[in-house]
């Protein structure tokens, strides 16, 4: 089976860089299935589960945007975190997003800038919630 090589990078560290045999991720434009001798190109990701595919094995990230770039043998993510299931602070990701469903359930005076914060907020804390008990949506 073949194999190309992932590197997942965030600002603070290399998070992961192994031979894989495909990669899912969601770009802008919807979800993208990448095996070895993808065409290169270059797409910002959505907050959203990443997959990694290994033999038979599926490991999920939770990846907080960032892009894609596909070259001929390596792709790299380029992401703001990216985090396994393991890396999770469950609890911290639960007080996140009730934070941000308080802070969007608040009419009035909440400008756009605020709103649009905390649903990135929200989107964050659910992709984190979601790859930690393992479902990975």
């Amino acid at each position: 089976m073949s194999t190309f090589l992932l590197e997942i990078v965030t600002p603070d560290r290399l998070v992961y860089s192994e031979q894989v045999n495909s990669v899912t991720v969601r770009g802008v434009e919807g979800e993208l299935g990448i095996l070895p001798g993808h065409i290169p190109f270059v797409t910002p990701l959505q907050v959203a589960p990443l997959f990694v595919k290994v033999g038979n094995e599926r490991t999920p990230f939770a990846v907080q945007g960032g892009f894609v770039e596909v070259r001929k043998d390596k792709v790299v993510i380029l992401a703001e975190s990216a985090e396994r299931a393991g890396e999770i602070d469950l609890e911290r990701a639960e007080a996140a997003k009730e934070r941000a469903e308080t802070r969007l359930n608040v009419r009035g005076r909440q400008d756009e800038i605020d709103h649009r914060r905390a649903e990135l907020a929200l989107q964050r804390a659910m992709n984190r919630i979601n790859i930690s008990d393992g479902n990975g949506r």
